[in-house]
């Protein structure tokens, strides 16, 4: 081959090998930045994901201190206001209207001195005359040690049984026209299952220790001598109960025979028959009756803890409970309603 061939070659494989390197830098220059950026977008996520993880554990960490009560509010100082308590719902031992939760209210009210007068709002058809009876001792309690301060009851939809037992010991009842007032009565509800166990074929097997100890028991025939114990602690509480509206309206109680009968009236009646003052909201007793017309609510309210505490407990205990009460209570529960 000659010398200007072998030039020709020579020339043509380096122009070959030009383009191949230009094409493999181009790749390997593509690839350092995709990886490039795939480190980036990895730092970044870590970051974020660091930055969220930190968040959720920041506001775990606050839940757990106010939960704690570290971060309690304490007791506000309010200027010269009309104090407001809810009574509303059924009257239990750890319902929402229990003689704790009222007593609280009352006490914080109380202390506060602001409080030129006290509001108890009551919506409530009734329940236990024992919480009933813890309140309405402890508001007297009160007004003897805060005569300064009075207390007034005002009824919205309904002021039934324990209801009007609290409401009793306010100063004065306020109503509207058309609420349900009354129901000064007391009962024990059950059934009885006797028949239809006859019929479908079931035999009742129950062993007590103590003579009495299955009394009202709904499975079994009803004794005369325990149906008559039984009304005759009913007809004590109702005594028990009549005492405290007699105290409560003394010589503005017009009573009938039909007074402490269990009959309800509506509002506008009851002004009539002495077991209410007057129409009024809690608006207006606030503004022309305490002339404090800026109402501060001190009706107590659960803190966080307390509510998960009594969610996880019922939760737990629900079903226990009411095995438990199946088993051991053989007597109806004794209610104001």
């Amino acid at each position: 081959m000659s010398e200007e061939n072998q030039q020709t070659v020579a020339a043509n494989n380096v122009e070959t090998k030009a383009p191949q390197a230009e094409d493999t830098k181009w790749q390997r220059d593509a690839i350092e930045k995709l990886a490039s950026a795939a480190l980036t977008e990895q730092r970044t996520a870590r970051r974020w994901g660091t930055f969220f993880k930190g968040l959720t554990f920041f506001y775990l960490f606050l839940i757990l201190l106010m939960a704690l009560g570290i971060f309690g509010e304490g007791k506000k100082k309010f200027d010269a206001h009309t104090a407001l308590i809810d009574i509303s719902g059924v009257i239990q031992a750890g319902g929402d209207v229990n003689a704790d939760a009222v007593m609280t209210s009352l006490h914080d009210a109380y202390d506060n001195k602001g409080t030129k007068g006290i509001i108890l709002r009551i919506n409530s058809p009734g329940g236990s005359p024992v919480q009933a009876g813890i309140i309405f001792d402890e508001i007297k309690r009160q007004k003897k040690l805060h005569p300064t301060i009075p207390v007034y009851a005002v009824v919205e939809d309904i002021c039934a049984s324990g209801g009007y037992y609290i409401a009793a010991a306010a100063d004065k009842i306020y109503v509207d026209k058309a609420s349900i007032v009354g129901s000064i009565g007391v009962l024990m509800d059950g059934y009885g299952f006797t028949e239809v166990m006859k019929k479908v074929g079931v035999e009742r097997r129950l062993m007590t220790a103590g003579e009495n100890k299955a009394m009202l028991d709904p499975f079994s025939p009803m004794n005369p001598r325990h149906q008559q114990f039984a009304q005759t602690m009913l007809n004590e509480i109702h005594e028990q109960f009549k005492t405290v509206v007699r105290q409560g309206r003394g010589a503005r109680l017009k009573e009938t025979p039909e007074t402490f009968s269990g009959l309800f009236w509506s509002g506008e009646q009851s002004i009539k028959i002495g077991l209410a003052d007057a129409v009024g909201s809690a608006d207006f007793v606030a503004r022309e009756v305490i002339k404090q017309e800026d109402i501060v609510d001190f009706t107590y309210q659960d803190d966080f803890a307390s509510r998960i505490a009594k969610r996880i407990g019922a939760s737990v205990s629900e079903g226990v409970a009411n095995v438990i009460a199946k088993q051991l209570v053989s007597a109806g529960e004794v209610k104001l309603r």
